[in-house]
């Protein structure tokens, strides 16, 4: 911003200067204003302070990923909405909708272009991955609470690790393997004391997992080029369209004509097309605060907070479902919970040795 100046101005000819003109001519220039001023624009959070932006956008983050595991159940084990691969597809459909708004309207981020065949297929690969996680973790949702989904959910880094091995031979320090004993140990004790336990909902789970690992290991393989790699936003934009695609042949094959069955029960029940609409929506602010949350603060937060993600998310499925559980089961989720705690310790320890 440009601070009010004060200029002088002096008669250039001086036989017009008389005692009258003899003084100082002062120019009062007015403060400029802000562009967003002149516009009458004011972008979200210019009002706030950082520490409260901050933490209005992390209680966003919570409710939205807390919401659409609920949502998702609720549609899938009581409304009777059992169709998890159209469900899925709806939130690829939203998400490709609302990251063209975000990023050619809104410009949250710049836009980054495919630049190569090469390119394109590397991000197809991770789409596929990419679909095959969110589908077998929708699916699960059918079969087991949501409690239990997220405590097979926290394993996430064990089976990083094997991928990470397996595919690009890369070990890690005894202290990171030995830290992940505590993961496995307390999934076994939750699994074993699961009351509402589902073999298949528990393998599409641990599938689900596994893909999740998967896909952020390929990631880091196939965008390796500085001139590939794409914000978190703009791949989101190129993968969601993309899964939608994958998915529609398969909803077809293995549901059926749900786009018609759905607008037949909006017909006698038109809350379900409220659910839809919010469900997808929600589905998109998952990536939206996620994106939000590592701006605003770092990976390493995102990290913790996703470790208290699963804890909140299961005691509210507990609060909102009432699903039973037991005592073994709540210490063997809190072990795994401590285990990827310590995994992460140990994780940021080995690099800082690294260095």
């Amino acid at each position: 911003m440009v601070e009010a100046q004060k200029w002088t101005m002096r008669m250039s000819n001086p036989r017009l200067d008389t005692a009258a003109t003899a003084d100082d001519h002062v120019l009062d220039i007015p403060t400029t204003p802000t562009a967003e001023v002149r516009n009458g624009i004011y972008t979200f959070g210019s009002h706030l302070t950082p520490n409260l932006l901050t933490a209005l956008i992390i209680a966003s983050w919570f409710m939205s990923n807390t919401g659409v595991l609920l949502l998702n159940k609720y549609l899938l084990s009581f409304y009777g909405y059992r169709y998890p691969i159209f469900l899925t597809m709806l939130h690829m459909l939203s998400c490709a909708s609302y990251s063209y708004i975000a990023i050619n309207f809104l410009e949250i981020v710049p836009k980054q272009h495919i630049l190569s065949k090469k390119q394109f297929f590397k991000i197809f690969a991770l789409c596929a991955i990419f679909c095959f996680s969110v589908v077998c973790g929708n699916t699960s949702l059918r079969y087991i609470p949501v409690s239990f989904n997220q405590a097979i959910g926290a394993t996430t880094p064990f089976f990083t690790a094997i991928f990470a091995f397996i595919i690009t031979c890369k070990k890690e320090s005894v202290k990171v393997y030995f830290a992940l004993l505590p993961v496995v140990f307390g999934i076994v004790l939750a699994t074993n004391s699961e009351p509402l336990f589902n073999l298949f909902g528990f393998l599409v789970c641990i599938g689900s997992t596994a893909g999740r690992a998967l896909k952020s290991v390929v990631q880091g393989i196939l965008l390796t080029n500085e001139a590939e790699k794409l914000h978190s936003m703009n791949l989101l934009l190129y993968i969601a369209p993309m899964a939608a695609l994958i998915l529609l042949p398969f909803s077809l094959y293995n549901e059926g004509n749900v786009a018609r069955i759905t607008l037949e029960k909006a017909k006698t029940d038109p809350f379900i097309i409220l659910l839809l609409i919010g469900n997808a929506t929600v589905a998109y602010l998952v990536n939206l605060t996620n994106f939000l949350v590592t701006k605003h603060t770092s990976a390493l937060t995102l990290q913790v907070l996703g470790n208290a993600k699963a804890a909140l998310a299961a005691f509210v499925s507990v609060m909102v479902f009432r699903n039973p559980v037991t005592m073994t089961g709540v210490t063997g989720f809190a072990v795994t919970i401590m285990g990827i705690v310590l995994y992460s310790e140990a994780k940021k320890r080995s690099k800082i040795t690294t260095y």
